[in-house]
């Protein structure tokens, strides 16, 4: 089973301050991105993996969307959800993705945020995603950028001329990162650029579009402090898709 942290009292205090929590998606720098991958949501069927609050969920509903399926392991994020969501097209359920076993042919899209990389066993996770979708159907996903997750003790250091550097060690050694975030010992995996699209590929998947998320011009003059994004990538932005033969 995956480490439920977002049920921790003191990590889902603190996580729930976040801009993205706060604002919804509006507060997520990256978003604008991620929603130029999506593709046209009229008519479809989608899941939404580690939904949280609900936010995507809902956005996808005044897409066009005919359903959305919420998944999240939170009782805490899936509570939420359901407080903050009136309608009958949109369900909420507790699932653990290690273990999750979608319909087969179910779904249009399945779209998830920074979510894949609490996950250990991604090849599995792919493969029954793959069978979830229909030929043709879309995965969209973002993950924390390998090279963001790989060191050991993630955080800024300063070089030999006082510049703000991101430590990158340990990136081709893949497996446990445990850090401190909102909470002690949050355990998260990292894998290699190469290591997640290839995973990709061989679940049967046609890569559409890779993004390393770095916020724009006019993103940094409205919220100074992203100029650190540009030092380093935080987020992966994947897009995938079934193909009609597969």
């Amino acid at each position: 089973m995956a480490q439920n942290i977002y049920d921790n009292p003191d990590f889902f205090a603190g996580y729930s301050q976040l801009p993205r929590q706060v604002h919804g998606l509006g507060g997520a720098p990256e978003w604008p991105a991620v929603q130029a991958m999506l593709p046209a949501l009229a008519g479809k069927r989608a899941a939404d993996l580690g939904c949280g609050f609900g936010w995507v969920s809902r956005w996808m509903r005044a897409q066009g969307a005919v359903s959305v399926l919420g998944l999240d392991l939170s009782q805490n994020m899936i509570a939420r959800a359901k407080l903050d969501t009136s309608d009958p097209a949109i369900e909420y359920l507790l699932a653990d993705l290690e273990r999750l076993e979608l319909p087969e042919a179910a779904f249009d899209l399945v779209y998830s945020a920074l979510t894949f990389h609490y996950v250990e066993d991604f090849r599995r996770l792919t493969r029954m995603i793959h069978k979830a979708l229909v030929g043709g159907g879309d995965l969209v996903f973002t993950i924390e950028h390998p090279i963001f997750m790989a060191a050991a003790h993630p955080h800024w250091i300063a070089d030999e001329d006082g510049r703000k550097t991101w430590p990158v060690n340990g990136y081709s050694v893949e497996g446990e990162r445990r850090t401190d975030w909102f909470a002690n010992d949050v355990l998260k995996y990292h894998r290699t650029l190469g290591t997640t699209l290839n995973t990709l590929i061989d679940a049967g998947f046609e890569l559409r579009r890779v993004e390393e998320f770095a916020p724009t011009r006019e993103q940094i003059e409205r919220s100074p402090e992203l100029a650190e994004e540009l030092e380093r990538p935080m987020m992966l932005l994947v897009s995938a898709r079934k193909t009609e033969t597969r």
